[in-house]
């Protein structure tokens, strides 16, 4: 089967650092090329990937200085996959639904992955616009807003089987890593770790858009001696700084679309502990992988028993649930089924 991958040029495939979505597009890239697929990446030049790469631009837009209009390379990506969409049996975008004018006139057979949060006001419009087109949740808690969508699929994010390593023997501290951003709640990882004594590390990159916040809500806390921050980490130093973590704390205050950083603790072992929002009741699995909690008092408690925990029961249920290639093989079949209709989009 020939199918393109289509990801965002904000980011590598895979991300130097941070990156979830692109880092996703290449497990499934690179595990569908082992698999014996013909698989053509289109994607930014600085990826790195045994499929076809077809380079949009140079590098990712977020490390290119000189970059001011994002959108002027994703044009071009778009236009590129058009060009080239009947070499494809199948299609498969990551960029929202800024492809659907085009897929539609065009027929193409094609899905789209919906990464992102579905709950904003903009998106009924636009959906009550594009019924036709073909989209994959990550959750099934992602979709509830947009009932009107055709979902044709729910895939879960998988990661190669050998990509973290099993840490049974951890260090004495507590992980936090994504974004110092309002969703994402470091404030209340920082509580937690101080009503247990405990040190927390937290990996987190800082976007511009929420340096402000930084400065007037976290700088502070930062200070205090048990709080480390060790700023934006990639692929290579990820799985040491989970693996001897005692737990992940993934304390939201958003819908969640999926929460990629729990699986990965999860591969090494480590639990997790996370606030009710989105998806997180899907991901974990209570008792075994983590607990989920509805407050700071519970996510303390939580916190205490979760470090308890068997972490080679936490990455055995990572190995049987979240693996790439289960990941690939679902998708495999939902690229069979539009291959079979001969068409993604509705007449």
């Amino acid at each position: 089967m020939r199918i393109a991958q289509v990801a965002p040029l904000y980011e590598s495939v895979p991300p130097h650092k941070y990156g979830g979505t692109e880092r996703v597009v290449s497990y499934l890239t690179e595990e569908l090329v082992r698999a014996g697929a013909d698989v053509t990446l289109f994607a930014s030049g600085d990826s790195c990937t045994r499929a076809e790469l077809d380079p949009i631009c140079a590098r990712a837009l977020r490390l290119d200085p000189e970059c001011r209009d994002p959108m002027a390379p994703t044009m071009r990506l778009i236009e590129r996959v058009a060009r080239r969409a009947r070499e494809f049996d199948v299609v498969h975008f990551h960029i929202d639904y800024l492809h659907f004018p085009l897929s539609r006139r065009l027929g193409l057979r094609q899905l789209t992955t919906l990464h992102g949060r579905l709950d904003l006001h903009e998106l009924q419009a636009l959906y009550d616009e594009f019924p036709d087109m073909p989209v994959v949740s990550i959750s099934l808690a992602q979709r509830r807003p947009l009932a009107q969508a055709r979902f044709v699929g729910n895939v879960y994010h998988g990661l190669p089987l050998d990509l973290y390593r099993f840490e049974p023997e951890p260090d004495d501290y507590l992980a936090f890593i994504g974004r110092v951003s309002p969703e994402k709640r470091v404030d209340r990882a920082v509580a937690i770790a101080r009503r247990l004594g405990m040190r927390l590390r937290v990996a987190a990159k800082i976007d511009r858009v929420d340096r402000e916040y930084y400065e007037r809500e976290i700088a502070g806390l930062f200070a205090d001696p048990r709080v480390e921050y060790v700023g934006e980490i990639g692929e290579a130093d990820k799985g040491a700084f989970l693996g001897k973590a005692r737990c992940l704390l993934f304390p939201i205050d958003w819908p969640e679309p999926f929460g990629l950083a729990m699986i990965e603790a999860m591969a090494c072992g480590t639990p997790v502990v996370a606030f009710r929002c989105g998806s997180i009741p899907e991901i974990l699995d209570e008792g075994v992988t983590g607990y989920c909690v509805d407050s700071l008092d519970a996510a303390v408690a939580a916190t205490a028993r979760a470090m308890t925990l068997d972490r080679r029961r936490c990455r055995e249920r990572f190995e049987r649930r979240f693996s790439a290639e289960r990941m690939a093989r679902e998708y495999m079949r939902l690229y069979g089924g539009l291959a079979e209709d001969r068409g993604g989009v509705a007449a």
